[in-house]
């Protein structure tokens, strides 16, 4: 059997470690050294590499830590052990042991785990279920995730698709812009704000300064009416998968069903060339554990519920 071994994350590492993001069969952009470190000064990297004997890299695993915690990186959405296309079973449950021994030696206590979403990948990357249920792994959090998949007979609700067609008459006007300072500060940050009491996981300067560094994968729109803003929506584009990373309305805006028309008109731009259309959770803190009324809406567009799961290992 063969012998690995892991080795920390340094930015000695970083074109390597970038190069192997970029072949993985389970990786988006987000695990770009550049868009994992817009956010370093908040959490403590503690991401591996995992090789074998003649030093060829053959996992990595983006992650933080937390006092005697490993996470699946806490300021990613998604992560996991990242492989690559030709990787089998047996060496990836290698990997995961060799990972497992080194957490065990550097004092680790608990992994958690919370692995990329099977729409995102270029093959299926399930080998982890089979591992964490020998590891006796815990399920700890179950959420709803949104998702449009665009090559099937995805169903949009009656009313969603009347309103559509009608509000085509209000001669909305639709850009695609670089610039996000005003949907950031005239809609996106007043409304999270209003309603959710929240703010941007993104500041503006993050997300201008991650958007130059990929240009191709993060993108704005925004919809005016009568020279007005009054939606718009921040993309995520990887290789499969559109994902509206914000979408917010003003209040005008929500009377005229101006996002929902947004959504529409994305729909159609990007169904040709995209499998998926990734409209996130409606995670909320309550006893049911998400936001009936933002489900219903998202499932009224067309989404189908995936589950996005997080687990724990204890070591």
């Amino acid at each position: 059997m063969k012998k690995y071994q892991v080795k920390k994350y340094t930015t000695d590492y970083y074109f390597q470690w970038n190069a192997f993001v970029s072949q993985a069969k389970n990786a988006t952009f987000l695990f770009h050294r550049d868009f994992m470190e817009y956010h370093k000064d908040r959490f403590e990297d503690f991401s591996l590499l995992v090789f074998d004997e003649k030093e060829n890299l053959k996992a990595i695993l983006p992650a933080n830590k937390v006092q005697h915690t490993l996470y699946s990186h806490q300021g990613l959405t998604y992560g996991g052990l990242l492989l690559p296309m030709q990787a089998k079973y047996e060496e990836v449950k290698c990997f995961f042991e060799t990972v497992l021994e080194y957490l065990k030696d550097q004092q680790i206590k608990e992994f958690i785990y919370k692995p990329i979403l099977d729409f995102y990948t270029a093959l299926p990357s399930e080998e982890y279920l089979f591992v964490l249920k020998e590891k006796e792994a815990v399920l700890k959090k179950r959420e709803f995730n949104l998702c449009i998949p665009l090559k099937r007979d995805f169903v949009i609700s009656k009313s969603k698709y009347k309103h559509y067609k009608r509000n085509g008459k209000l001669a909305f006007q639709i850009k695609k812009e670089s610039n996000f300072s005003q949907f950031w500060n005239e809609v996106l940050i007043p409304r999270l704000q209003t309603k959710y009491n929240a703010k941007p996981v993104h500041s503006l300067e993050e997300i201008t300064t991650l958007s130059q560094k990929f240009p191709e994968n993060i993108v704005q729109y925004t919809i005016y009416y009568e020279d007005e803003i009054v939606a718009g929506m921040t993309l995520f584009k990887s290789k499969y998968v559109i994902k509206s990373q914000y979408g917010a309305t003003t209040d005008l805006g929500e009377k005229i069903r101006a996002l929902d028309y947004l959504y529409f008109h994305l729909i159609e731009r990007y169904k040709e060339d995209y499998e998926f259309f990734d409209m996130g959770t409606c995670t909320e803190d309550n006893e049911k554990g998400y936001n009936s009324g933002l489900l219903t809406q998202k499932e009224e567009l067309g989404c189908s519920l995936y589950n996005q799961d997080t687990y724990c290992i204890s070591l």
